[in-house]
């Protein structure tokens, strides 16, 4: 639990609300993985986790996708974890939160026991690269984001679509960024400058992915002050924000719970409420992959993102 700490980690403490609320976070992810590498069952782990708060429960979910993940790609034991897990009724309904912890644990395994792409949801199978760029700015951050380490030849998943791994591991990054520092949004945005430009929209929705789902700590007004200041700075790449932050109201609009901090977010960066967004966001997914160079993850993003621009709210 240490290790989430914002002294540890050398984080920028904006306030102690926002280090409570990242702290906080950090902690209910290693509870959900505990619990579900603890549990005989992956109802035994949902049983523990839905005692949590509500707003919380995403990224205890999220733990649980990692904790599942490594037990997969362990020699002994089952594995197929995951894949039972997803079966379930929460599983489903935390997918997309399920897919990102299984970035973290290919953060950890070794890569001859990371997940057969074909094993999962053509779709959505970037949010596992989600999560793995997120894991490593987080642990790894002089690398990551400090000196903008990118793998040129990222091996996974490989295919006709392989070039696109360091967007989806940039789209981790941003989110991370949110968290590396402290939820300020000029600090935020100073750090997404100082990246190459081409690499900027995939952090930006990441930021707006974080911003929307994790919050800032602050009062409402405070918050809304900061996020007007993302989208302000955001710039040309206001749309990206938009569009991650329509995914974050897109999974709190599945869970069920969508905490006040997300409706302000989803209001100001995608000028719409979270169940509007969340509906854009289902309505707009494609239905597979299509021929191209382009994924049909990239395709969704980039409609939604256009989508969302044409509402004129963004762009306040």
């Amino acid at each position: 639990m240490s290790e989430t700490g914002l002294e540890k980690r050398g984080f920028h403490k904006k306030s102690p609300a926002a280090q409570e609320r990242l702290e906080t976070v950090g902690k209910t992810f290693l509870a959900g993985y505990a619990n579900a590498v603890e549990a005989r069952t992956p109802a035994d782990a949902e049983a523990a986790i839905e005692q949590l708060p509500d707003w919380l429960r995403g990224f205890a979910y999220e733990g649980a996708g990692m904790g599942l993940a490594i037990l997969d790609g362990m020699p002994f034991g089952r594995s197929d974890n995951v894949r039972r897990f997803l079966a379930t009724e929460k599983g489903g309904t935390y997918q997309y939160l399920a897919y990102v912890g299984i970035g973290w644990a290919m953060a950890r395994l070794p890569r001859f026991r990371w997940p057969k792409p074909a094993s999962l949801d053509p779709v959505l199978a970037p949010l596992v690269l989600d999560g793995y760029g997120f894991h490593q700015a987080y642990f790894h951050t002089a690398r990551y984001v400090d000196a903008k380490f990118q793998d040129p030849n990222f091996p996974w998943p490989g295919g006709p679509h392989g070039h696109y791994a360091n967007n989806a591991i940039d789209q981790g990054i941003g989110r991370a960024a949110w968290f590396v520092r402290g939820t300020d949004p000029v600090l935020v945005a100073d750090l997404l400058d100082s990246f190459p430009a081409a690499r900027r929209p995939d952090l930006w929705a990441g930021v707006g992915l974080a911003a929307t789902y994790a919050g800032g700590g602050d009062d409402r007004a405070a918050a809304e002050r900061e996020l007007r200041t993302l989208v302000s700075r955001a710039g040309e790449f206001r749309g990206n924000l938009a569009q991650g932050s329509a995914f974050a109201a897109n999974a709190r609009v599945r869970a069920g719970i969508v905490p006040a901090h997300s409706e302000l977010a989803t209001q100001v960066l995608c000028g719409t409420t979270p169940e509007e967004a969340a509906w854009m966001a289902d309505d707009l997914r494609p239905a597979e992959q299509a021929a191209g160079d382009r994924p049909a993850y990239e395709i969704w993003r980039q409609r939604l993102a256009e989508a969302l621009v044409s509402l004129g709210g963004v762009n306040t």
